[in-house]
């Protein structure tokens, strides 16, 4: 089972973010998952792809753009690298190859990928856990969002279901390993 893991780029967080991040990697390969991720070699995503490599991962797949090819930003421990045209193909190719997304600290592109998984989820495009690593506290502002979306009636607290919350790494493994999906309609009213 492959897990696929958003993150952060930015080598200017705070060390707590990297060292979860690449601790997470490492308990990743030891629970025998997989890795997809956006192959690079710094921030969060650095991290995990180093924790997955450390722990000797036998699947790091990186997924990339060709563009970012010109630029010394791609990780040195993928098992496999695979290249695409457009960050649209990037993130088709990362839900197509992974049973379950994990959403870790980041800024807009990881806030791209989760929304658009939890879209996808939404509309019934696929059935996958979705899972928030909610280091820190990093998300909370971003529920609160939610929370206020809801109470504006842009959308209904069910959709807080499609997407589960983890403060520790432990409850993002037992978020994946005792997944239920929990669908809902999004037109019922």
């Amino acid at each position: 089972m492959n897990l696929c893991v958003f993150g952060s780029s930015s080598e200017q967080i705070d060390r707590i973010y990297i060292e979860k991040s690449e601790l997470f990697g490492e308990e990743l390969v030891k629970k025998g998952y997989g890795l997809v991720f956006g192959a690079g070699k710094y921030g969060v995503m650095g991290a995990v792809s180093r924790g997955a490599a450390k722990a000797n991962g036998k699947t790091i797949i990186g997924v990339v753009p060709e563009f970012f090819k010109k630029r010394d930003v791609l990780s040195d421990n993928c098992t496999e690298l695979v290249f695409t045209k457009t960050m649209h193909e990037r993130k088709k190719y990362m839900e197509d190859n992974s049973e379950a997304f994990i959403v870790l600290p980041g800024s807009i592109g990881t806030y791209d990928e989760f929304f658009e998984t939890i879209t996808l989820k939404q509309l019934y495009q696929h059935e996958k856990p979705i899972i928030i690593y909610n280091i820190n506290g990093y998300f909370d502002t971003m529920i609160k969002m939610l929370k206020k979306a809801i109470d504006e009636r842009f959308m209904t607290e069910a959709c807080l279901k499609l997407f589960s919350l983890c403060n520790t790494s432990e409850e993002v493994f037992n978020a994946v390993e005792n997944y239920t999906p929990d669908m809902y309609d999004k037109y019922e009213f």
